[in-house]
């Protein structure tokens, strides 16, 4: 009949819908279209599937040929789509047979001379056939990245050749085999030396998934500080990790298969754009806060950002999840991640050090620190202080810091109590569970009540307060939230304190 389907996977945000790749052979002058909402790069595959047909020895068929990638609704994008048409063509010309194409899905680029070359996206679609358990065959440097994926038979091929063998001669491809897992250790809490409250606030951080900005003098240990955040949090769940790692595989910038189960740790320059961020473009791709998933998002020189860049971040900030709309579609990422900012406290950097060197007056320091919009500022749980070190302090020989072992078998006996109180971390809790968790005493409340008043701090603030308390006494192992456990909550909040200073 000259009718062959083969099933593949399109791209979709970080999800892979199936694609039926339906090829029929018709009377006429030779030629070939492919029709169902192909981009450039689809509808040029007819050239290198041609082309790498004659290289495998096979008979390019002289008639006309229809390629529909159905559903005709879903855009088309990459070359993933090579390998299918080229199986379609030779089985709907009788030269394979088609009863083995049912079992099995294909991805994969040709190159002219049937070569299979990689494609990204591929951990997505394996995830997805696993749920309809056919196999699945993906080029030779996409197998490692396939094999994370269980429950699916993921098979290997380099040339179209292969998989022709597989189909017609029974020939079995070679298993993907998912790497070993390297562990490299990242850097240690015992290499900072002083700094004793942004220590504790970086652990108290890491138990609850609070957001954090470090305020201090250029070259006071910031970005160090930042940079030790990942190695106190507890190992990703699977399920975790693969979300993580779906959308690296996505993205189009690579996934290291043997690092699959890091925590990420992002940090664009400051001169990044909006776009780059949240993410975007013709073909949507995943923005710096969705590569952030599940790990850690660093931004240094906060107030030398775009504004307009950093008012992204409000609505992901709450959600864990980014939208991006088009004329045509949306595309959504998930952005479940933990925000490190950091900041110098005046324009020279320099405000409330011992020196005295500072020579910013109110009303620079009040312009500096407004390029932070209030409604950011409300979302970021801790603002802490890190003061410039006495030089006796960094002596090669001065006494290390805590391990972040230690400190990371304390978080996760921390986050084991919220998971067994409310199921989530405690940053994430909604209004009403926080009420539930976070009951405090009367004399209590009414210090509450007071610092929001003279702080002028808004509802959103007061509850990420008491929800900063609450992980305090987790770690503390109490069940209920006590005064020091407050009051050291509110210390967390040293920008609105200045802010009020400045107000005043």
């Amino acid at each position: 009949m000259g009718l062959a389907l083969v099933h593949g996977r399109a791209r979709a945000g970080v999800s892979a819908p199936p694609v039926q790749v339906e090829v029929h052979l018709g009377g006429g002058l030779p030629s070939m279209s492919i029709v169902g909402l192909p981009e450039a790069a689809v509808r040029e595959a007819k050239d290198r599937v041609r082309a790498a047909i004659q290289c495998a020895q096979y008979e390019f068929p002289q008639r006309r040929i229809t390629v529909n990638l159905a559903p005709a609704d879903l855009p088309k994008h990459g070359g993933r789509f090579d390998l299918p048409i080229a199986l379609g063509i030779l089985a709907a010309s009788g030269q394979l047979p088609m009863a083995p194409l049912r079992d099995c899905e294909f991805l994969g680029e040709l190159g002219l001379t049937g070569e299979l070359r990689a494609v990204d996206g591929v951990l997505p679609a394996a995830l997805a056939v696993a749920r309809t358990g056919r196999g699945l065959v993906v080029p030779a440097a996409n197998g490692a990245e396939a094999a994370l994926a269980a429950d699916v038979d993921v098979r290997c091929a380099r040339t179209l050749l292969e998989v022709c063998a597989l189909l017609g001669r029974g020939r079995a491809l070679p298993r993907a085999q998912a790497p070993e897992a390297v562990d490299t250790p990242g850097p240690d809490m015992r290499e900072v030396r002083g700094q004793a409250q942004a220590r504790r606030a970086l652990e108290i951080a890491a138990a609850g998934g609070h957001h954090l900005l470090l305020i201090g003098a250029p070259g006071c240990g910031k970005t160090l500080l930042a940079s030790r955040l990942p190695g106190l949090l507890p190992e990703a769940s699977e399920a975790e990790a693969l979300e993580a790692a779906a959308i690296a595989s996505v993205s189009g910038r690579g996934l290291d298969p043997a690092r699959w189960r890091a925590r990420p740790f992002r940090a664009p320059h400051h001169t990044a754009s909006a776009v780059a961020l949240v993410g975007g473009g013709a073909e949507p791709r995943p923005g710096e806060i969705s590569l952030a998933h599940q790990g850690v998002l660093f931004l240094d020189e906060l107030p030398e950002w775009d504004r307009r860049a950093l008012e992204v971040l409000r609505e992901p900030l709450e959600s864990g999840l980014v939208t991006i709309s088009r004329a045509a579609r949306q595309s959504e990422f998930p952005a479940r991640f933990q925000l490190v900012a950091a900041m110098n406290p005046c324009p020279c950097g320099w405000a409330g050090d011992a020196s005295g060197r500072c020579s910013c007056g109110p009303d620079a320091i009040r312009r500096y620190r407004a390029r932070i919009s209030g409604p950011l500022l409300d979302r970021i749980d801790l603002h802490v202080d890190v003061p410039r070190l006495p030089a006796a302090q960094l002596r090669p020989d001065a006494p290390e810091g805590e391990g972040s072992a230690a400190i990371r078998a304390r978080v996760e006996a921390a986050r084991a109590v919220q998971a067994a109180r409310a199921g989530t971390l405690n940053a994430r809790l909604g209004q009403a569970a926080t009420m539930a968790a976070c009951r405090l005493r009367e004399r209590d409340q009414l210090l509450l009540e007071h610092a929001v008043e003279s702080l002028r701090l808004s509802a959103r603030s007061m509850h990420r307060i008491l929800r900063v308390a609450r992980t305090i006494a987790d770690l503390a192992g109490s069940a209920g939230i006590g005064t020091a456990h407050l009051t050291e909550a509110l210390g967390y909040r040293s920008l609105d304190r200045g802010a009020a200073a400045l107000a005043a």
